[in-house]
C-alpha cells in the first residue's frame, strides 16, 4: 500500500536539495503544529490567490502553471512533517496535533481544489496555448482542468458549495476512521493451554499477567501467527472476532456516512456512481469494466476454490477425530488460516518453523539492499546521527552508482508500539521536482511495518510472507525516490491508482526465485544456508491455497465496489453476503471486517480492486522480461528504472507498460503465475 495523498510535508521552504537531515524536522511541538500549519496555508495561498488575479488575457505558462508547479512543490514539501507523525510517533499528544494538523490542511485541499478564480486562468491558458510547452508541462495543465472538472468548477456556485462542504466532511471522517483504527489497543488474555500449537518464541514474546496467563494484542505479530498455528479453535474464534470488531461500532457508522456523502458527490457532479466518478480517470475507465474483470477470474477461481475447500474440511474432520473435538462440518472464517497453514505443510512439506529460522530481519534487510541495488544501478548508505521519531528508526541515501549523484532518502520504521499504523505501507514524504531555481528537490519516502521486535537473545524473525512483503513496500519507496518528473504532481508513485501497484508487486517476484532467497536468508544461529529441499518446497508452495487466497482479494474488491456503487449501504450485511457467496465461508457473527478496512478510507475508495488488477501488469512485466533475460539482469532493471520507475506520472500507464513490454500487456502470465490456465 502507498500513501500520498494530496497532501505532503516539512514545515519549511527550501531552496536547494539539501539533505533530508536539514529538512525534515520530527520534533514539532504540539503548537509548533499548528503555527506551522498556519504559516503553510497562508504562503501557500499566496500563490493561488496571484494567479487567481491575474488578467485572463494576460496568462502565461510562467505566471501560471510555472507558478502553481511551485505551489504545489512548496505544498508538497512542506506538509508530512505535519500529518505524518499521526501514524508513527510514540507521543499520543503528538499524534493528536498531527490529525488535528492534517484535518485542517485537508479542508485547505478542498478549499484550494475548488478555486474557480484560478480554474478560469487554467481554462484560459488551456485555450492560448501554443506549442511552446513541454509534454509533461501540457499534461500537467491538462490534468489540472480535469481536476478542476472534477470537483465541479464548471457548475453552478450552489452546486460548488454543497461539493465543497461535503468533500470536507469527508477529508474529516476519513481522517478519524483511521486514526481510531491506529489508536485501537485491544487485546485478549489467554493460559498456556489455550495458546497450544504455539512456539516458545512466542509465548516468551508476550506479556504475562499477574496469575501466569498471556497477553495477545490484535498487533500482526501476535495476531496471525495465532491465527495460523493455534490448535485451540475456541482461541482462534475469540481472536477473529475480537479482529474483526476493531472499531466495529464507531467505524461502521463513519464508513456508512461516507458511502453516502460520497454518493453526493458523485451525483451533483453528474456521474452514476462514486465508483464511476473515481475510476473515470483509471485505467479501468468504469465500473462495469472492473466488474466484468472481477467477474471473469471469479470464475477461473470457483472451481479451484471448491477443490482447496473440500480439501480444507478433510484436514478439519480428521483433526477434529485426532483431538477429540466437535466437527460441525462447515469452514468458519477462524478455520481458514489454520487449515490454510496445514495445507502448506501437508501438500507442500513446508516446514514453517524450521524456514522462519532463516529469516532474521538483519539478513533479509541485507539481501534485499544487495538485490535492489544490483538491479537498479543504486547505492544505499545509512545516515548516521540521523533525525527520526523513534530509535528504531534508520535513514537512508540512495546514489546512482554509475554517477554517484544522490537521488532522495528513505526511512525504514519496522516493529510494532502502541499507537502506531498497524499494517504495512510506503508514505511519500517529500516529492522529486523541479523547484523554482531550476535545482532538483530530492524525494523522501518512508517504509512502515509491524515485523517481530527482536529481543534479548533472539533476532527478529520473518515469516516469508513477511519477507514478501518487505519486498512489496520496498518497490513502492523504490518507486517514490527513482522519479525524475518535472512535477512534483507527477513525482513516484502518483500514478494512476489501478497502476500504482504494479511496480511493487512485480518485485515481490525475487522472494519466489532461488538466486535471491539465498541472498536474503542464512540461519540466524550460525549463517548457514537454506537446505536445497527446504527451498524447492518453499517455491512450489507459491500456488498454495491460491483459489482462496485469491477469491478472497475478489471479495474486498467487489465489497467496495457494491458498496461504492450505492448511496447507502450496511456495510456488515455486504460484507457477509460477498464473504459467503464468493469465498463459501460465513463471516464471524457480530463482526464488520470493513470497520477497520483501512482502504476504503485511505485512498482505495472504489479501486482496491487495482490490487488484482496490478497483478496482470505486474506478472506480465516479470515473466516477459526478467524471467527471460536474467531476474539479476541490470540492463533489464536498468531499463525498468528507466521508463517505470523514473518516469512517474508523467505518462499513462499503458504507455509505460507497451514501451518496456515492446508490446500490449495480456492476461497470460497472470493466470500462468497463480497456476490456473484462463479458460476460453
Amino acid at each position: 500500500m502507498t500513501i500520498t495523498g494530496g497532501s505532503v510535508k516539512c514545515a519549511r521552504s527550501f531552496s536547494e536539495a539539501a539533505h533530508v537531515r536539514n529538512t525534515l524536522r520530527w520534533d514539532l511541538s504540539p503548537d509548533e503544529f499548528r503555527s506551522q500549519t498556519e504559516s503553510l496555508i497562508t504562503r501557500v495561498k499566496k500563490f493561488y490567490d496571484n494567479v487567481g488575479s491575474l488578467n485572463l488575457d494576460d496568462v502565461s505558462v510562467e505566471n501560471t502553471l510555472e507558478t502553481l508547479a511551485e505551489a504545489k512543490l512548496e505544498y508538497a514539501s512542506s506538509r508530512h512533517v505535519l500529518d505524518f507523525p499521526q501514524f508513527v510517533f510514540p507521543s499520543k499528544e503528538i499524534r493528536s496535533a498531527s490529525t488535528e494538523a492534517d484535518k485542517t490542511l485537508a479542508d485547505f485541499d478542498v478549499e484550494i481544489s475548488m478555486r474557480e478564480d484560478v480554474f478560469k486562468r487554467l481554462t484560459a491558458l488551456q485555450a492560448k496555448l501554443q506549442v511552446d510547452v513541454s509534454p509533461e508541462g501540457k499534461r500537467f495543465l491538462d490534468r489540472l482542468v480535469t481536476l478542476g472538472r472534477r470537483k465541479g468548477l464548471h457548475l453552478s456556485k450552489e452546486v460548488q458549495e454543497q461539493i465543497k462542504v461535503t468533500s470536507k466532511l469527508i477529508s474529516e471522517l476519513c481522517i478519524e476512521f483511521n486514526k481510531n483504527i491506529n489508536e485501537d489497543n485491544t487485546s485478549l488474555v489467554f493460559s498456556e493451554h489455550e495458546l497450544g500449537g504455539l512456539a516458545d518464541s512466542y509465548l516468551s514474546g508476550l506479556e504475562r499477567t499477574a496469575d501466569g496467563r498471556y497477553k495477545v494484542t490484535l498487533e500482526y505479530p501476535h495476531y496471525y501467527p495465532l491465527m495460523k498455528r493455534c490448535h485451540n479453535p475456541e482461541t482462534r474464534r475469540k481472536m477473529e472476532t475480537a479482529f474483526h470488531s476493531r472499531c466495529k461500532e464507531v467505524n461502521s457508522t463513519i464508513l456508512e456516512q461516507l458511502i453516502q456523502l460520497r454518493a453526493k458527490v458523485s451525483s451533483l457532479l453528474g456521474y452514476s456512481s462514486h465508483a464511476n466518478y473515481v475510476l473515470e480517470i483509471n485505467m479501468a475507465r468504469n465500473a462495469c469494466n472492473v466488474s466484468d474483470f472481477l467477474d471473469t477470474f471469479y470464475e477461473t477461481l470457483k472451481p479451484i476454490g471448491i477443490k482447496e475447500r473440500k480439501y480444507i474440511l478433510a484436514l478439519k474432520k480428521r483433526e477434529c477425530l485426532m483431538r477429540g473435538q466437535h466437527f460441525d462440518g462447515i469452514i468458519n472464517a477462524w478455520d481458514l488460516p489454520y487449515y490454510m497453514n496445514q495445507v502448506e505443510q501437508c501438500k507442500f512439506a513446508v516446514n514453517k518453523d524450521k524456514l522462519i529460522e532463516y529469516f532474521p530481519l538483519h539478513v533479509v534487510t541485507e539481501g534485499l539492499f544487495s538485490i535492489y541495488q544490483e538491479l537498479l544501478g543504486l547505492t544505499f548508505s545509512e545516515v548516521e546521527h540521523a533525525h527520526v521519531w523513534h530509535h528504531d528508526v534508520k535513514l537512508y541515501s540512495a546514489r546512482d552508482t554509475d554517477t554517484g549523484q544522490e537521488i532522495g532518502h528513505f526511512y525504514l520504521d519496522l516493529h510494532p508500539r502502541e499507537g502506531k499504523y498497524g499494517h504495512a505501507a510506503c508514505f511519500g514524504l517529500q516529492p522529486g521536482g523541479r523547484g523554482p531555481d531550476g535545482k532538483r528537490r530530492l524525494p523522501v519516502a518512508a517504509m512502515v511495518a509491524n515485523f517481530t521486535k527482536p529481543r534479548k537473545n533472539w533476532p527478529s524473525l520473518l515469516q516469508h510472507h513477511e519477507v514478501e512483503t518487505y519486498f512489496h513496500e520496498f518497490g513502492h519507496v523504490m518507486h517514490e525516490i527513482c522519479s525524475k518528473a518535472t512535477y512534483s504532481e507527477f513525482s513516484g508513485t502518483l500514478v494512476e491508482t489501478d497502476f500504482v501497484e504494479v511496480p511493487s508487486q512485480m518485485l515481490e517476484n525475487w522472494v519466489w526465485e532461488k538466486e535471491p532467497l539465498r541472498r536474503m536468508s542464512r540461519h540466524y544461529k550460525d549463517g548457514s544456508p537454506i537446505p536445497e529441499d527446504l527451498l524447492d518446497k518453499l517455491i512450489a508452495s507459491r500456488v498454495a491455497n491460491t483459489g482462496l487466497m485469491n477469491l478472497r482479494q475478489v471479495v474486498l474488491s467487489k465489497v467496495d465496489q457494491t458498496l461504492h456503487s450505492s448511496s447507502f449501504a450496511d456495510t456488515a450485511q455486504v460484507f457477509t453476503k460477498h464473504y459467503q457467496d464468493i469465498l463459501g465461508v460465513p463471516a464471524t457473527p457480530d463482526t464488520n471486517m470493513t470497520a477497520s478496512f483501512s482502504h476504503l478510507a485511505g485512498g482505495y475508495d472504489g479501486q482496491y480492486y487495482s490490487y488484482l488488477w496490478s497483478e496482470v501488469y505486474s506478472a506480465d512485466i516479470f515473466f516477459s522480461r526478467f524471467k527471460n533475460e536474467g531476474i539479476m539482469n541490470p540492463k533489464v532493471g536498468k531499463e525498468y528504472r528507466k521508463v517505470i520507475l523514473e518516469t512517474g506520472g508523467s505518462v499513462d500507464g499503458m504507455v509505460m507498460l507497451k514501451s518496456f513490454l515492446g508490446r500490449t500487456p495480456n492476461q497470460d502470465a497472470f493466470f500462468q503465475c497463480k497456476g490456473l490456465t484462463k479458460s476460453h
